[in-house]
């Protein structure tokens, strides 16, 4: 573990106050509806995630006026075990859990004196011209998309039920990219997904994730499984066509109840009492119809840290496959490229345990004036290669888009 000498303090701020203003280019941010955490550089505490509870409870004894310091971070997507993982603690961090609880936490030595202003200035919106084909670059192309989803088509049987397979689209900007300023966009298209910044090893990974992997808040667990989706559509007859085909589909239903099946084997032996939806429920987001189940359960005592449940989790069937290690195998072999943090756990925790993870999904990491975008489908026996093609095609159109603003 790797810390500045312990010390700081803690201070109430109002409810008003916007995370995002919080946030910088090198820190972290993680909020949906408005509650989540925020953090600015620089980092003052490292830890695998193994130590992470022992280097927040050190912290929050050094912090005058009680603790709650939270660490921060992502879990790479193939990082299965986390044993290659940090979680850092950044020198000021803003945390809000619910209405009248939004706190600031300075940690270390060098902390902004009081009579500074410790918050960046809201980005202003100014969208770019919409991206060349000569800017995009496809890995893989839409044809070897399609193909490689054909091949999994052929495998899916009783060893193989389902397989993710991702794309990317390496963006060349022609401009530095703002991380803040993507974020801000994001958040403002669907103010009730995880907008999410957080620094990889090559840059800043932005998105706005629709998807809770697991929270765990005192004995109270929860998690929010989406697969299964459907194309939006500016006509309301149409989009309702849509919706209700989703429902109906028996594709996206199969696809959907082999997650489902997953996350209840995981988190059962983990709970003293476990409910899910009986039937998958319908979510809308402004670019996609999502079939959506959502699991509460009270944990048993001892009750596990939420990062004993994230990687109990990580990967799910909703971004991996089913069986685990043969979708692993197959995306390894398929799939030309390293997904990074995309398809990861996101998230924040406490010293108690207490945290929330989402899983890094519509998201782009940000290198400069570069970018690249990342987008996956779910394949199961009936899927129809093109069908797939076009469903990540639509995921990445939203995000270029919102890259405009950036």
């Amino acid at each position: 573990m790797g810390a500045s000498q312990p010390g700081g303090h803690i201070e109430k701020l109002g409810d008003a106050f916007d995370l995002l203003a919080a946030y910088s280019e090198g820190g972290f941010l993680f909020e949906r509806a408005g509650d989540g955490v925020a953090a600015s550089a620089p980092i003052v505490a490292t830890a695998p995630l193994d130590a992470a509870e022992g280097m927040l409870a050190d912290i929050d004894r050094a912090i005058a006026g009680g603790g709650r310091t939270v660490a921060v971070g992502t879990v790479p997507f193939r990082d299965t075990g986390g044993m290659g993982s940090t979680l850092s603690v950044a020198s000021r961090t803003v945390r809000r859990s619910a209405p009248g609880e939004t706190v600031r936490i300075d940690v270390g030595d060098e902390v902004v004196p009081r009579s500074e202003s410790p918050f960046g200035r809201m980005p202003v919106p100014i969208p770019r011209q919409p991206f060349t084909a000569r800017q995009l670059d496809a890995v893989p192309s839409p044809q070897g998309y399609a193909a490689a989803v054909a091949d999994v088509v052929r495998r899916v049987g009783p060893g193989l039920r389902k397989v993710v397979l991702a794309r990317a689209i390496e963006v060349d900007a022609g401009r530095e990219l703002d991380a803040r300023r993507l974020a801000h966009r994001l958040r403002a298209v669907n103010p009730d997904a995880f907008t999410f910044a957080t620094p990889t090893t090559a840059g800043n990974l932005v998105g706005a994730s629709p998807e809770l992997l697991v929270s765990r808040f005192g004995r109270e667990v929860r998690s929010n499984p989406l697969a299964g989706s459907a194309t939006r559509s500016g006509d309301p007859d149409e989009d309702r066509a849509n919706a209700d085909a989703l429902l109906a589909s028996a594709k996206d239903r199969e696809e959907h109840a082999i997650v489902v099946e997953a996350i209840a084997e995981v988190l059962r032996p983990f709970c003293r009492e476990l409910t899910w939806d009986r039937a998958p429920a319908l979510l809308e987001t402004p670019n996609v119809w999502h079939l959506s189940t959502r699991f509460r359960g009270l944990l048993r005592e001892p009750s596990p840290g939420v990062l004993e449940l994230v990687r109990a989790l990580h990967p799910t069937p909703a971004v991996a496959g089913e069986p685990r290690g043969a979708a692993l195998a197959v995306i390894r072999e398929l799939e030309p490229f390293d997904r990074g943090s995309y398809a990861g756990p996101v998230g924040w925790m406490d010293a108690t345990g207490d945290g929330e993870w989402a899983i890094a999904l519509r998201c782009a990491e940000l290198r400069g004036h570069r970018a690249t975008l990342y987008a996956g489908a779910g394949i199961v026996a009936g899927s129809i290669p093109d069908a797939e093609v076009d469903e990540t095609e639509r995921k990445f159109r939203a995000f270029l888009d919102a890259l405009r603003w950036g």
